[in-house]
């Protein structure tokens, strides 16, 4: 079996860079939907999927209209939950709860916020269910979350990768019954959009 392309792009850039933006609901600038569209340009793929956020359903609406493609929402898809984080600085949140964030995301999230066990659930569930080439236009904590459910990094391991506004993961994978195994065949963050 060849598998299944997958394609995991992070948003362009959102009005306000910088902030914590979890489930808050920014729009992207427009030079941040063009990187997007011109970096899927040369991409195969069958299907658009994308969080329901705007800095990442606006772009994918767009490549999937020039493609006449379908394109999914998926919440599943969306960021991490920040809580009360959510739309602030990192600098405007207390650094000792910020690094116990950091070092045990799952033990100790952002007050209201989601754990990392939550995250990777929910994108889990929205690899399993990719059954042909697609793009997924999302956000860096859910590609990390990704990463982490095929390959078994740790949280560690994945907040290491570069994920810049507009990064791209392309991966195989081979669905099976749970965790579907994978190969990465390129992680390109380029040029931030």
């Amino acid at each position: 079996m060849s598998g299944i392309l997958v394609h995991l792009m992070r948003h362009g850039a959102p009005e306000e860079p910088g902030l914590l933006l979890g489930h808050r609901d920014d729009v992207p600038t427009p030079g941040g939907v063009a990187g997007c569209v011109a970096r899927a340009s040369d991409l195969a793929f069958d299907r658009v999927i994308s969080s329901d956020l705007r800095r990442s359903s606006i772009p994918a609406a767009e490549i999937a209209q020039q493609r006449g493609l379908p394109h999914d929402l998926d919440l599943r898809w969306r960021e991490i939950d920040f809580g009360a984080w959510d739309g602030l600085m990192p600098g405007q949140v207390d650094p000792a709860e910020q690094s116990r964030f950091w070092d045990d995301p799952d033990a100790c999230p952002p007050p209201g916020g989601e754990r990392w066990s939550q995250l990777r659930a929910r994108v889990g569930e929205g690899l399993a269910q990719v059954r042909e080439a697609s793009l997924i236009l999302s956000h860096g904590g859910a590609m990390r979350a990704a990463l982490s459910v095929v390959f078994g990094f740790d949280h560690r391991q994945v907040w290491a990768f570069d994920l810049p506004y507009g990064a791209l993961v392309s991966l195989r994978i081979w669905p099976g019954d749970g965790v579907p195994a994978g190969q990465i065949l390129t992680l390109d963050s380029g040029t931030p959009t």
